[in-house]
């Protein structure tokens, strides 16, 4: 799957199949269900859920939980936009 179909499968009422956690939390994102996006994002404690865990809570607006999540997933704070950040970890995730 490349990042356009991704973005077309938003459309559609559950993600696709064989989809990773993270990519799920991050379809959810994009649906504007948070709460489901968190759940997925915690379902593994690997450094891709803590990334998106990161990204969830600086969209939230708590920093302070988003540093500590970026920390634990060994990356740095990202400074793109809340958009920019959600693309590219989909393209990072998608491979």
């Amino acid at each position: 799957m490349d990042v356009q179909a991704f973005k077309d499968s938003i459309a559609g009422q559950q993600p696709p199949d064989g989809l990773s956690f993270a990519l799920q939390a991050l379809w959810w994102d994009a649906k504007g269900d948070w709460e489901t996006a968190h759940e997925r994002a915690q379902e593994r404690d690997d450094a891709p859920g803590m990334r998106v865990h990161a990204y969830l809570h600086r969209k939230e607006g708590d920093p302070s939980n988003a540093a500590y999540w970026y920390r634990r997933a060994g990356a740095t704070p990202s400074t793109l936009s809340l958009d920019a950040e959600w693309e590219e970890l989909v393209r990072a995730f998608l491979g």
